[in-house]
């Protein structure tokens, strides 16, 4: 049995080795594509801008061709006020304005067709990087499962089929996490920071022209980029752990949650606590807060509430969590029929968190009549020194 543990320990190692070389393939082939688009993005809002000009010029030329023609035609029927220069030279401006007027319709044509094949490469470029993504991200729960210690497969197949599945899931989630946060870096931080260099360079020459007045007005403008783009990781970095967690607790955390919450959505709300609030290990808080997290955000995008409020009690060896909106509510009895082959994961990830807890959940809601979110958690002696 040991030898047939190592050849397959072999193999396993060989397909990570490979899958690891691919992945970074991957990830060079996305760089060079990411490259690629911004070079296109320039490049499209520069035809962008001429094919505007151009527009403009055709618009002007087609107005004065028709003045010049109906000038021509005065000049052409009034022979006693007119003489053959006038007439000469009203024909020749004419002709000019034909001419000019017909290698500027070419040039929009050309500048139009040329608009269109560059957003149709920027929207292929962008499908290939989703799909390059898409793909790195299975490569690495693949090697999340291959990387693991085989010897132990045994033990989990006999003991833990269910755990298999919540690992699964929870490495899915690790990955749909991170491909999220790095949307949000990439469309944030990553967009301001491009911006910033561009608009650096832009100062830069102002500054060698000596134009002093734009400089100081470029630089002002930088500074409140800057500072939005510090705003925004910051952001990032509270919604992957709130430093407060561990620096202040649970209750002071979720004070701070829940008023952002207010803020961003616009929907009043509600933070109560009963009991005296016991500190628990960094782990189970941090299980609590996404639960709660998790709670808020279902509510502000499936339930369409004005109004969302959290108790939490402190019962001696069990803390209640309450999460209750006045929203449009839903069937609890449909919705228990269908959440395991269905694509809920706010409600599963939710329940998985309250299993890994040794705890317990309970959905109160009706059709037009809001509902209601209950968790209780072991808090017991235990627990706390885990």
């Amino acid at each position: 049995m040991d030898y047939r543990i190592n050849d397959i320990d072999r193999v396993i190692k060989n397909a990570v080795s490979v899958m690891e070389d691919s992945k970074y393939q991957i990830f060079e082939i996305c760089e060079s594509a990411r490259k690629e688009m911004f070079a296109l993005g320039q490049e499209l809002n520069q035809v962008i801008a001429e094919t505007g000009a151009v527009i403009d010029k055709v618009d002007k030329l087609e107005m004065d061709y028709r003045r010049a023609r109906i000038r021509l035609t005065e000049v052409s029927r009034d022979f006693v006020r007119y003489k053959e220069e006038d007439i000469k030279a009203a024909y020749e401006k004419a002709t000019q304005l034909q001419l000019d007027l017909m290698v500027f319709r070419e040039k929009e044509t050309y500048l139009r067709a040329r608009r269109d094949e560059l957003q149709q490469r920027v929207r292929g470029v962008e499908k290939s990087i989703e799909r390059a993504e898409s793909i790195a991200s299975q490569i690495n729960v693949v090697l999340e499962y291959l990387s693991g210690d085989l010897t132990q497969v045994t033990r989990i197949l006999e003991s833990a089929k269910n755990r298999q599945q919540i690992g699964l899931k929870i490495i899915l989630a690790q990955e749909e996490e991170r491909k999220r946060i790095a949307r949000e870096i990439h469309d944030g931080p990553a967009q301001s920071l491009a911006n910033i260099v561009l608009r650096t360079e832009i100062a830069e020459r102002m500054l060698l022209k000596q134009e002093f007045q734009i400089v100081q007005e470029e630089l002002i403008d930088l500074k409140s980029q800057v500072r939005s783009g510090i705003e925004e990781i910051r952001k990032i970095i509270f919604n992957l752990r709130p430093m407060a967690l561990d620096d202040l607790g649970l209750v002071p955390t979720l004070r701070k949650y829940i008023q952002d919450f207010e803020e961003k959505s616009k929907i009043r709300t509600m933070f109560d606590t009963i009991g005296k609030e016991i500190r628990l290990p960094s782990a189970m808080e941090a299980g609590v807060f996404r639960m709660v997290q998790e709670a808020f955000t279902n509510a502000f995008k499936h339930a369409n509430p004005s109004f969302v409020s959290l108790d939490i009690t402190y019962q001696g060896q069990m803390m209640k969590i309450v999460v209750k909106d006045n929203g449009v509510g839903f069937n609890v009895d449909a919705l228990e029929s269908r959440i395991s082959d269905s694509n809920h994961f706010g409600l599963i990830g939710m329940r998985e968190r309250v299993e890994l807890l040794d705890g317990r959940m309970e959905i109160e809601s009706k059709i037009n009549d809001g509902t209601k979110v209950i968790i209780h958690i072991p808090v017991n002696p235990d627990s706390r020194k885990e």
